[in-house]
């Protein structure tokens, strides 16, 4: 039987379609790729589709190395894209990414206000910590993980004062006695912590008829810890359903623990999807798609998340916990390197095998390579198991994996009764509850 709570669906509008040789095909669209134009549609399809929001994740670095086979992260500024999405949509989410280790606190409570008041409530704050970036601001390396989920804890705890310093029910706008608004209703917030001084108010009032949701970006221990705190939702990579379903388990029991309960946080892994018609054929996209990720980055990226070194490593020899090392002290994302270390402990691959998982070639996302009833019944599986309260949808390899999933997935989610077949509310918040 279905699970009585409908799920919760996301679209990422960062071009995954034109992720690895994808975007070489002549349908891609690539040269529209810094033009809001080409992020509208999405989201207005996606809108079609009812689906809970659109989403933007966002780097805050430029990756040359990459550059000549690909984008390197170059992207438009998710916050400025998101306003002039709101223009042109009338109901979707629209949740924008900001990193509390870069920015100010002032800044960002700003502009995802501004983004709340331009689409009349329908903002949300992905919250990260960034990965990289960091010689863009001054900063020798990245701070630790515990510094900065520590950090971030501070950063949106003053977020959300300064939202509430200038609550919109001062405005009174009263012609006839000439008051704008009432001074005694705005304070500032004086807040003096161990990152941030900030005094207040926000010269922004508060948009009293949608509370902003908030969403978590990771998984490390310090990253679930935060996100039960805090978060309404967390986006997390989760290769498989077990690990989807322990995450789960997990941020919820440290929600309770907390005081909240555990449906108050929603577990919404990014779902990577090539589909076609026939499974043959998806897998031929996904090939081509991954054609020239080459052996020696493959490699590379293994002995960077988890130091085991395959370069004179036979093809068809299995890779064990046995010839694991001890964790290197560093890695880009503890949590990539966390489900890497434990798929190869459960699965033992080949060095073949191993190059073309979802933990090495992507974001470690659940994938799905095949028809669009194959997405359906790897959802429905996901969700009747309670591994997943919904998803982030990245579809790949072309712009017809997108129209695949808008609309066939969905439409089939919706008459297997996981998915909602007409908006019932205004607000992203509306949405993320209406299940």
């Amino acid at each position: 039987m279905p699970p009585t709570k409908q799920l919760n669906i996301g679209m990422s509008l960062a071009p995954t379609w034109l992720s690895g040789d994808a975007w070489l095909r002549s349908d891609s669209g690539v040269e529209n790729l810094f033009h809001g134009e080409f992020y509208l549609d999405i989201a207005q399809r996606a809108e079609e589709a009812k689906l809970d929001f659109a989403f933007l994740p966002d780097s805050l670095f430029l990756n040359t190395s990459m550059l000549a086979t690909g984008a390197g992260f170059a992207s438009l500024d998710p916050t400025l894209l998101q306003a002039s999405i709101a223009a042109g949509t009338s109901r979707i989410g629209l949740l924008s990414t900001a990193s509390t280790t870069f920015f100010p606190p002032y800044i960002v409570a700003r502009q995802i206000q501004s983004l709340n008041w331009l689409s009349k409530g329908r903002a949300g704050w992905n919250i990260v910590t960034a990965l990289d970036g960091n010689e863009n601001f001054g900063l020798p390396e990245m701070p630790s993980p515990e510094d900065r989920y520590s950090r971030a804890a501070e950063f949106t705890e003053v977020v959300r004062r300064l939202w509430q310093s200038f609550p919109q029910e001062a405005l009174k706008l009263d012609r006839v006695n000439g008051q704008f608004a009432d001074p005694d209703q705005v304070n500032p917030i004086d807040h003096e912590g161990r990152f941030y001084n900030v005094k207040g108010p926000l010269n922004l009032p508060r948009y009293d008829k949608a509370r902003i949701p908030l969403i978590q970006a990771g998984a490390s221990d310090a990253g679930r810890a935060f996100a039960a705190s805090v978060a309404d939702a967390i986006f997390a990579s989760t290769p498989d359903r077990a690990a989807a379903f322990d995450l789960r388990k997990d941020l919820r029991s440290r929600a309770e623990a907390l005081g909240r309960k555990g449906d108050d946080i929603r577990i919404l892994p990014g779902l990577s999807l090539f589909l076609a018609p026939t499974k043959t054929e998806a897998k031929e996209l996904f090939a081509e798609t991954n054609a020239r990720v080459t052996r020696q980055r493959g490699l590379g990226t293994v002995q960077e998340m988890i130091g085991l070194d395959l370069t004179d490593w036979p093809e068809d020899r299995k890779v064990t916990g046995a010839a694991l090392p001890p964790p290197p002290e560093k890695v880009r994302s503890q949590t990539h390197s966390q489900l890497l270390r434990r798929m190869i402990e459960r699965d033992e691959p080949t060095v073949v095998d191993l190059l073309t998982r979802p933990e090495v070639v992507g974001s470690a996302h659940w994938l799905v390579v095949g028809t669009p009833a194959d997405a359906v019944a790897a959802i429905k599986d996901w969700a009747v198991a309670g591994a997943v309260d919904g998803f982030v949808a990245f579809p790949g390899g072309s712009i017809g994996s997108v129209a695949s999933f808008l609309e066939e997935v969905v439409p089939a989610l919706s008459e297997l009764g996981l998915f909602r077949t007409a908006y019932r509310g205004t607000t992203f918040l509306d949405h993320l509850n209406d299940r």
